[in-house]
C-alpha cells in the first residue's frame, strides 16, 4: 500500500510539473502574440497619422506657393495699419537724437477663385507685412526737426511676416477646402503610394485596403477590395477644418494581419511547441515505463508467489513421505514403502514440470528453442493430448466430447510442444472449471487452414483479460490470487509455440459462461 502511495504521489507530481510547463509555455506564447499584435498596431497608427499629415502639408503647400506667385502679381492693395511703434531718444554726451518706427500691415487681396475651385468669382486674402524705420540726427530736438533735413544714420527694412501671413492662408485655406470634394484633394493613386511607403518603413510589407469616409459614408477615394469591418480597420482623422475638427477619416485594413503578426513570431512558437511536444513524449513514456515496470513487478510477485505455492505442496508432500519411510514401522512395509516413493517421484515430476515450463519460455524469448517440425496429424496430437488429462476430468466427474470434422488434419508441427500447446489449453479448461469440467474439442477445414477449437463451460474471463491472457506473467485477479493454481506461462508458451508454426489463436470468452481458444494452422497435401 506504501509502494503505491508513493507511486501515485510521484505520478501526481510529473504531472502537475507538465501542466505546469505546457501553462508557462501557452501564456508565453499567448503574450508573443499579444505584443506583436501591439507593435503592429503601434506601427499602423503611426504610419497613418503620418500619411495624414503629410497630405495635409503637400495640400497646404502647393496652395501656399499659388497664392505667393498671385499676390506678387496683384496690384490692387488695401493697406491698413495693426499696429505702430513710435521711439524718440536724444544722447546728452553725443548730442545726437535717435528715432525708430516700427509698423504692422495687413494688405487685403482680391484673388481669382481659380486658386481654390470651389464655384466662386474672387476670394478675399490678407497678406501681413512689417516695416521698420530708424533715423539719427546730430543737435537737434524732436520739434525742431526739419522734414527736409537728412539724418547721419537711415536704416529701413520692410518685409512680409511669413510665419503670421502663413498662419492666416492656413486659415482661411482650410476653411475654403472644405467644401472641396475629398477625390479632387488627394487620387487614389498618390494615397495608395504614401500609405505603401510608410507601411514598409514601418516594416509591415503586406497587402492592405484603404478607403476615406465622409461623416461614416464612403467617398470616391478608396481601394477596390476595401471593405469596412470595425473590429480589424485602423482609422485616423484628415483634412481638419480651420476650427480643428474633421469630417473625414482614413480607413485602412489588412487581410493577412494575422498570418503577418504569427509569421514574425512563427519560429519562436514552432521551437516551443517542438519542445513541449518532446517534453509531453518523455513524459508519456515515462510514465508508461514506471506503469509498466510497476505491473512487471505486481506480476513477477504474483508469480513468485504462486510458484512458492507450486512448490510448497509436493515439497511438503516428499517430506511427509520420506518422514514416513524413515519410521520403523513403515520401513518394514515394501509396499508402503513402494507407495511413498512413487509419491516422491510424481511430486518430484510436477516440479520438474513447472521449471521445464519456465525454461521453455525463456529459451523461446531468446529463440534457443530448437524446435524441428515433421509432418503430423493433428488429430493424432489431439488424441495425445486426452490421455494426458483424462484421468484429472473422470477424477471430477467432468467429459471431454470430440468433434473431429476435419478432413485433412495433416500439418507441419512439432510433435512434443505442439501436444504440450493442446494440452496446456486443456490444463486451462480444468482449472477454471469450478464444477465438474465439460470440454469440447472441434475441428474443421476452412479453405488451405484447419481450425482447432477447445470450448470449456468454466468461469469465462473479461474482455480485459482476453485482451492480455497470452501475457507473459499475466493472471486474472478474483480476489485470491492462489484460488487457481499457476503461474501465468502456460498460454504465453501456447502462444510462442503457435506462432512459430505460422498459426494464429484467439479467445473467446464471457464471464461466468466459458471460454473458447480458436487455433488456425495451415494444412499441408
Amino acid at each position: 500500500m506504501m509502494k503505491k502511495k508513493k507511486f501515485i504521489l510521484l505520478v501526481f507530481l510529473m504531472s502537475l510539473a507538465l501542466i505546469g510547463i505546457i501553462f508557462v509555455q501557452s501564456y508565453y506564447i499567448s503574450d508573443s502574440v499579444k505584443n506583436e499584435k501591439e507593435r503592429f498596431t503601434f506601427n499602423v497608427r503611426r504610419a497613418l497619422t503620418y500619411v495624414s499629415n503629410a497630405i495635409e502639408k503637400n495640400e497646404l503647400n502647393t496652395y501656399y506657393e499659388k497664392y505667393q506667385d498671385l499676390v506678387a502679381n496683384e496690384k490692387e492693395v488695401d493697406s491698413v495699419a495693426v499696429s505702430q511703434l513710435f521711439i524718440y531718444q536724444q544722447n546728452n554726451n553725443t548730442k545726437e537724437t535717435l528715432i525708430y518706427k516700427s509698423g504692422v500691415l495687413e494688405e487685403n487681396y482680391k484673388l481669382s477663385s481659380a486658386l481654390i475651385d470651389i464655384g466662386l468669382d474672387s476670394i478675399n486674402i490678407q497678406n501681413i507685412t512689417s516695416s521698420t524705420n530708424t533715423e539719427i540726427y546730430n543737435n537737434i530736438e524732436f520739434s525742431e526737426k526739419d522734414i527736409n533735413q537728412a539724418p547721419i544714420v537711415n536704416i529701413i527694412n520692410n518685409g512680409r511676416l511669413m510665419e503670421a501671413q502663413k498662419n492666416n492662408f492656413d486659415k482661411n485655406f482650410k476653411a475654403l477646402a472644405k467644401r472641396v470634394p475629398v477625390h479632387k484633394r488627394v487620387s487614389n493613386e498618390d494615397l495608395a503610394y504614401l500609405l505603401s511607403k510608410k507601411l514598409v518603413e514601418n516594416d509591415i510589407d503586406i497587402d492592405f485596403e484603404f478607403a476615406i469616409y465622409s461623416s461614416d459614408l464612403a467617398t470616391k477615394v478608396h481601394s477596390d477590395g476595401f471593405e469596412y469591418d470595425n473590429e480589424s480597420t485602423f482609422s485616423v482623422p484628415m483634412f481638419y477644418d480651420e476650427n480643428n475638427q474633421s469630417s473625414y477619416k482614413l480607413f485602412v485594413n489588412f487581410p493577412d494581419d494575422n498570418k503577418f503578426i504569427l509569421s514574425s513570431i512563427i519560429g519562436m512558437i514552432m521551437l516551443s511547441i517542438v519542445f513541449t511536444t518532446v517534453i509531453i513524449l518523455a513524459y508519456s513514456s515515462t510514465l508508461y515505463q514506471l506503469i509498466k515496470q510497476r505491473n512487471i513487478s505486481q506480476i513477477k510477485t504474483d508469480f513468485i508467489n504462486n510458484m512458492t505455492h507450486e512448490f510448497k505442496t509436493p515439497i511438503a508432500t516428499i517430506n511427509l513421505a520420506l518422514d514416513s519411510i524413515k519410521n520403523p514401522k513403515i520401513i518394514g512395509d515394501k509396499d508402503k514403502v513402494i507407495r511413498y516413493l512413487n509419491m516422491i517421484k510424481e511430486e518430484n515430476k510436477r516440479m520438474h514440470s513447472q521449471v521445464e515450463n519456465v525454461l521453455r519460455i525463456s529459451k523461446l524469448e531468446k529463440n534457443e528453442l530448437n524446435i524441428s517440425k515433421d509432418r503430423v496429424k493433428l488429430h493424432d496430437l489431439i488424441d495425445d493430448a486426452i490421455t494426458h488429462v483424462e484421468l484429472i476430468v473422470e477424477d471430477r466427474q467432468g467429459f471431454i466430447k470430440v468433434f473431429l470434422d476435419a478432413d485433412n488434419s495433416s500439418i507441419l508441427a512439432n510433435e512434443t510442444h505442439f501436444t504440450n500447446v493442446i494440452v496446456n489449453i486443456l490444463d486451462n479448461a480444468i482449472k477454471y472449471s469450478p464444477n465438474a469440467p465439460k470440454i469440447e474439442i472441434y475441428t474443421e477445414n476452412v479453405g488451405t487452414n484447419i481450425l482447432l477449437k477447445i470450448k470449456d463451460y468454466g468461469s469465462g474471463m473479461s474482455k480485459i483479460a482476453q485482451k492480455r491472457v497470452f501475457e507473459k506473467f499475466y493472471r486474472e485477479h478474483t480476489g485470491n490470487i492462489h484460488n487457481v493454481k499457476g503461474h501465468g506461462l502456460g498460454l504465453a508458451y501456447v502462444k510462442r509455440i503457435v506462432d512459430d508454426h505460422q498459426g494464429y489463436i484467439t479467445v473467446e470468452s464471457e464471464k461466468d459462461k466459458g471460454s473458447t481458444f480458436i487455433i488456425k494452422l495451415p494444412i499441408i497435401t
